[in-house]
């Protein structure tokens, strides 16, 4: 799939996922996650080239624009959506899913100084309630959803609710809608 067949596939899920979008025109312009996307993917392709200053300055540049800090060594699958985005950090060896999406605050950050994988790795179709904190390379299984402002330091099974300081995983049960439980009192602290 070419680089506009990307763009449009990243509008779609915005649109998918935000009930706010109105159409395709105001989410491609005035939506700072798809923004900072499609900024990381260029400052990727840099680091992927060892162009790390270049790179680093992309992302930067692109942190400044959007208030959204994504590391160029970072790496994002197709479909990623950041709802709102103001103070989203993702570290250099997050390693993100396809169908991801994250709400503002949210923390994908490292808890050592050591080198190697520090940051976390989220699989398929996880979501991220707002303020959530993931830290360390711990791996959330697909289709997980971390409430908000959840800090989880320890790795969780597919299909997990993530909720409270230090999270507890929960098992999620049959036709429970993520986006309900993103914003449910019962799920948030």
């Amino acid at each position: 799939m070419g680089m506009i067949g990307r763009m449009r596939e990243d509008v779609a899920a915005a649109r998918l996922r935000d009930p706010a979008a109105r159409s395709s025109a105001e989410v491609a312009l005035l939506y700072p996650g798809l923004h900072a996307i499609w900024a990381h993917r260029v400052s990727h392709a840099l680091w992927r080239r060892r162009l790390r200053l270049l790179a680093r300055a992309g992302s930067q540049l692109s942190r400044w624009l959007t208030g959204i800090e994504i590391h160029p060594g970072a790496r994002i699958g197709r479909r990623f959506f950041i709802d709102h985005g103001m103070g989203v950090v993702i570290g250099e060896t997050s390693v993100i899913g396809d169908d991801v999406m994250l709400y503002h605050g949210v923390t994908l950050g490292g808890r050592t100084r050591t080198s190697g994988k520090r940051h976390p790795t989220l699989g398929d179709g996880v979501a991220v309630g707002a303020g959530a904190k993931i830290l360390g390379p711990v791996t959330i299984g697909a289709h997980s959803v971390v409430g908000a402002n959840a800090v989880v330091t320890r790795d969780a099974p597919a299909d997990s609710i993530l909720v409270g300081v230090p999270a507890k995983p929960r098992q999620r049960h049959t036709g429970e809608d993520t986006r309900a439980l993103l914003t449910a009192p019962d799920y948030a602290i």
